[in-house]
Order: structure tokens, then sequence, then C-alpha cells
């Protein structure tokens, strides 16, 4: 299929979905179309029968902190591709906090999984859903580590020579809060020698040696 014939699907595929409330929205030739809640089985049905015949996966977003964002905390993800002309479309819908959405395991088998996987690590319920239950983490497992407001461990990632991660500090440089940071911190183990650099920041490299 040409590129020129994929953009004729991709278009005619959006159109089906307007009349549904479809909402189009594109991003560096990434073509995303968000739907109502109880329209989302419908809108899946139609990017499938348009030839978005692979489901390649369904995630969750939290816009819990996101600067800006207005409307429902959550968004679940439809990433559909067609395999014919190499093209995707996100079929997304919103979701607030406690709701929950019709499952779509009677049109991709490969749904079952993946609605699993955001339920374990968001907390959003697939009504529907043949077996709902955690997919990573152990069914007594407290919350879900998804979520922007999921406590974190404050246990240092440890690496050789005695470097390690310190979370608080590689958190802030991650999210941006402070750029400078790197989160490195320790230097050689006792008695071995280090060449590694390292750093707080643009131009504050150095190298560090440990000693017996």
């Amino acid at each position: 299929m040409s590129e020129i014939d994929l953009a004729a699907v991709t278009q005619a595929t959006v159109d089906k979905l307007e009349p549904l409330g479809g909402v189009l929205k594109t991003f560096k030739d990434m073509v995303s179309v968000t739907v109502p809640r109880e329209n989302i089985v419908e809108a899946v049905s139609i990017a499938k029968a348009s030839g978005f015949e692979m489901l390649s996966d369904v995630f969750g977003i939290d816009y819990l902190t996101y600067p800006g964002h207005q409307g429902e905390r959550f968004s679940v993800v439809y990433n559909m591709r067609n395999p014919e002309g190499n093209g995707r479309i996100f079929i997304r819908v919103d979701v607030g906090e406690g709701a929950s959405l019709p499952t779509i395991t009677g049109l991709f088998k490969a749904a079952n999984f993946m609605e699993r996987e955001v339920y374990d690590m968001f907390g959003v319920t697939f009504e529907g859903h043949p077996d709902l239950r955690r997919l990573l983490l152990p069914e007594d497992f407290d919350g879900h580590p998804h979520r922007k407001d999921f406590p974190l461990g404050e246990t240092p990632t440890l690496f050789g020579e005695g470097r390690f991660l310190d979370p608080a500090a590689f958190r802030a440089g991650l999210i941006g809060a402070d750029p400078g940071l790197t989160g490195w911190k320790g230097g050689a183990a006792k008695g071995a020698h280090s060449e590694q650099e390292f750093g707080q920041g643009a131009g504050m490299h150095g190298k560090e040696s440990g000693k017996p």
C-alpha cells in the first residue's frame, strides 16, 4: 500500500469516528482520536474494520501532575496498526478517578493481558473482562505503581565501584525540577580505582579514585 493510500485509509477512519464524538489530534505525523467512554468498543471496531487490524498495545497515562492539564485524570490509549501500510492510529479515551471502561477483549484476544496491565499499573477497571486481575504484581500488592501519587521507595540503585543513583536527586532531574542533578553519588569503592567521570550539572566533571 502506498503512502497516499495509507493517508486515505487513515482519513477515512477518522471520518467514521467523528460521528461517535471523536476528536482528532496530530503530533509529529501521529494521528490520535479521542472518543467518549461509551463509544470506545465501537471506535476500536471501526478502526479494526478499516484496516488497523493489529492491536499493538493498550496503555494508560496519568495526568495528575502534568502542567496545565484540564479534564479527566487518566487516559487509556489503544495503539492500532495497519500491517499492510505500516501505519498507526491511536484511539484514546479519558477516564476519571474510579471510573471504568468496557473491555475490548471481544474484538482482540490480545487485549486480555494488555487491559490487565493497565489495571495493575493504574487501577483502571474494564467491565466485562473475562479475567481481570493483576498481571505483573502479586494480588496482595497495595496500590498501582504507575499512578503519579504512588509513593516511591528511597532505596538507592547500586552500580559497580561504589556508584549509586540517589532516588530523590535522580527523580528531580528526571522530571525537570532540578535539571542540574544527575542523581549520581558516591565514588569508587574502598580498595578500588575508578576512572569514571561524574558530576552534578554541565561543566562539573571530574575523576575520583578510591584508596584502601
